[in-house]
């Protein structure tokens, strides 16, 4: 049966588009007030006195690995181990989906589990549980949204790299609101009204979800005439591919690793050493984190426009070859905030305008390699495998949270200059050690 579309994609898109915007929205509400929440009050109050379940135990073991920290570094470890775990899970979500309940049912139990968390959070005593909660449902949720936008197009159509872009459009929608409301909320009037405000998020995605599943593409688990999955071997071929995108996973890393600053290290920055004064009016610091996906929502369609018409005109640029420059992008942002300390009293802050163009050139760096990757997953990835291949493209990302934080240690005993251009050097190296291998990883995952 002939799909129905909107904008030449199906409709499918649009509703996988909103259902992610509502999770992002709550995800992002949540990361805007993580390490503030953190620094001003939870850390503080779980020290002296204040029971939060499981808290002494985790400060123990992470002062038992790497010694005793303050308050900073250890809120760096706990966003880098919560943001990490996200990522850690999907691979196990995918499995699940592939092997036993199916994306649709994998995805719904995901959704409910963060909504839970997310409400949770209104209560210091249950953080860790919440942040347990919301790890586990993400796993389940996050390959599993994304498979399903590749499953709505046939193998070599052209429109499902332009679907990816739209999709990523949807996930930046959601961040974009989200510090803007979230983070508004959290700061002014209380953290809990901010954690709760992302739980309602949650469960609006739901709601989209599940009135949308007509527009879905099947999976195995809801046509009721459906052949067992294939338990063939695989071939050469599908291992050559698992291989390359083994690869350009764990090249991956060192690009999540810096980027992910912009929640923890660089929030810290906007919200001591920034001037957010506009007409006398001071923004909450948390809207910084609202820059990055509004530069992505107006930057996405620019660049996916682009791409078609070198593609016209047969000069497209390949999936490793973009996200090469990508990551390199993402260095030389750094860049713009080493000039903007520099020679600067550590007192005196600096116009948000620098922390801006920082954005804008990090921005059009993730462009260059996120939803690229995410497309390139459900292209090359054996079909009875897409599930836990997204996974494990996640993985690669758990492992780049979670550096983010042990990074995000030497925040306070580095001079922000030096901090700066250590994010600089870590972006430059990893969009070389991508380009270095560019030859046998196009061979490995085919020439897209």
């Amino acid at each position: 049966m002939k799909q129905k579309t909107l904008f030449g994609h199906p409709v499918g898109l649009f509703v996988l588009f909103f259902t992610e915007m509502w999770e992002r929205f709550s995800f992002y509400g949540m990361r805007a007030l993580l390490v503030l929440y953190l620094t001003q009050h939870l850390i503080q109050s779980a020290q002296t006195g204040d029971t939060v379940i499981g808290f002494t135990a985790l400060q123990a073991g992470l002062e038992f690995v790497f010694g005793p920290m303050s308050i900073q570094p250890l809120a760096s470890q706990i966003y880098g181990l919560y943001t990490g775990f996200v990522y850690f899970t999907p691979i196990f979500g995918g499995i699940l989906a592939d092997r036993f309940w199916g994306q649709r049912k994998t995805v719904v139990v995901g959704a409910v589990l963060m909504a839970l968390g997310h409400f949770l959070m209104a209560s210091e005593a249950f953080f860790l549980v919440a942040l347990l909660l919301l790890i586990l449902g993400s796993g389940c949720f996050k390959p599993n949204i994304s498979t399903q936008v590749g499953s709505l197009y046939p193998p070599g159509d052209p429109r499902r790299d332009g679907a990816f872009t739209i999709f990523y459009m949807g996930i930046n929608l959601g961040a974009f609101f989200a510090p803007l409301v979230c983070g508004t909320l959290g700061q002014r009037y209380g953290w809990h009204y901010g954690f709760g405000a992302a739980g309602v998020g949650m469960l609006l995605g739901l709601l989209v979800y599940l009135a949308g599943q007509k527009y879905l593409a099947e999976d195995p688990f809801t046509i009721k005439t459906a052949k067992p999955l294939d338990d063939a071997p695989l071939t050469g071929k599908d291992w050559q591919a698992i291989g390359g995108l083994i690869v350009l996973a764990v090249l991956n890393i060192m690009f999540w690793a810096v980027y992910e600053q912009q929640g923890n290290t660089l929030q810290l920055f906007a919200d001591q050493n920034t001037d957010w004064h506009v007409f006398g009016w001071e923004m909450p610091s948390t809207w910084f984190q609202s820059l990055n996906p509004a530069f992505i929502f107006l930057l996405a369609p620019l660049l996916d426009r682009r791409s078609a018409q070198l593609a016209g005109q047969g000069k497209t640029r390949s999936s490793i070859g973009k996200m090469a420059f990508g990551a390199g992008l993402l260095g030389a942002s750094f860049l713009v905030l080493i000039v903007a300390v520099s020679g600067v009293e550590s007192t005196v802050k600096i116009s948000f305008l620098w922390l801006v163009l920082c954005t804008l050139i990090y921005t059009l760096g993730e462009l260059h390699l996120s939803p690229i990757g995410l497309s390139l997953v459900t292209k090359v990835s054996p079909p009875r495998l897409v599930g836990m291949m997204m996974g494990m493209w996640f993985l690669a990302t758990f492992f780049g949270n979670y550096l983010s934080g042990y990074i995000g240690t030497y925040y306070e005993k580095m001079p922000k200059d030096s901090f700066f251009l250590l994010l600089a050097v870590l972006g430059a190296a990893t969009g070389l050690a991508i380009f270095a291998f560019k030859a046998p990883l196009k061979k490995a995952v085919g020439d897209f």
